[in-house]
Parts: structure tokens; C-alpha cells; sequence
């Protein structure tokens, strides 16, 4: 069975240093967030094939964490990650990780809380929410991207 495991950044600051928001980084309570659910997810088990993260540095840095966690290989960094759709993401994870048995995808809201709600309901409309360092465990049926294919195996929050 192919799994998705949906990361949203954990918290960042309010402003970047050149006051960009792709430029924001992790807050002290972002980093400790960040460390928090890569020590999860080892201790779950995950072993991610394929990373694929936004060029956010509030991204890059929780995807850096989670990587030193699990003691994988870094992420790819996509600039289509950052304010993707659902639809997008999923183009994304299939050109970038088609291969792969479990990806982790580190990225924003909306796109990933709707992308989560568009595998599991098989409508985006209907996203639950996922507050900074959420993460979402799918579980695809049949190996397959499809909206409604998707069964959530876990939902954690530090």
C-alpha cells in the first residue's frame, strides 16, 4: 500500500528578516514542533522514500528536522509546493516520487488540509483543518491518487 504523509510547517514567525513571507522562519516553539513530530514519526515507524518540501524556509527547516529525525536523506525542495492546490500537489508527488511506497509532502495550508479532505472524502471543500506541524497519515487504496482513495491512518498534532 502507497502512504502520503502530509506535513504542515510548523509555527513561524510573524515577519521575515527581509519581511518576505516565503523567507519566514520557525519560531523557538516552531523548531521544538518541528523535532517534536520527526521524533513521532520515528518512533511510528515511517521511513520515507521521497521528501518533497516547499522553498519556504519555515518549510525547510521543518523538513530538516524530520529528515535528521528519521535519519533519511534530505528533501527535495519544489517551488511549486509553496501555494499549491490539491490538484497541483498530487501532479507533484506523481512526477517527483511515482516510485515511492510512502512520500512525506511538507508544505501550506489551505492545500494540504484540502488535499487530505480531497483523498479521504473525495472533495477538497470539506477540509478538517491542520494546525502548524500537523501531520495527516494516508493510507491510498489500491496504490492510487485519486480523490477518495484515501484512508487517513493517523492524524497528529504536537
Amino acid at each position: 500500500m502507497r502512504e502520503l504523509l502530509l506535513l504542515r510547517h510548523a509555527e513561524a514567525m510573524q515577519a521575515g528578516p527581509d519581511g518576505r513571507d516565503v523567507e519566514r522562519p520557525l519560531s523557538v516553539h516552531g523548531e521544538a514542533q518541528a523535532r517534536a513530530v520527526g521524533a513521532w514519526l520515528a518512533a511510528q515507524g515511517a521511513a520515507p522514500d521521497a521528501v518533497l518540501c516547499s522553498p519556504a524556509r519555515r518549510a525547510q527547516m521543518t523538513a530538516d528536522a524530520v529528515c535528521r529525525a528519521l535519519r533519511i536523506h534530505p528533501p527535495r525542495f519544489l517551488p511549486a509546493v509553496y501555494q499549491a492546490t490539491p490538484g497541483e500537489l498530487l501532479a507533484l508527488v506523481e512526477t517527483h516520487a511515482a516510485d515511492a511506497r510512502q512520500v512525506l509532502l511538507v508544505g501550506h495550508n489551505p492545500g494540504l488540509e484540502q488535499l487530505l479532505a480531497l483523498l479521504t472524502e473525495g472533495r477538497s471543500e470539506r477540509a478538517r483543518g491542520m494546525s502548524p506541524a500537523a501531520l495527516a497519515w494516508v493510507e491510498l487504496d489500491d496504490d492510487t491518487l485519486e480523490p477518495g482513495h484515501g484512508r487517513l491512518h493517523a492524524l497528529w498534532s504536537p
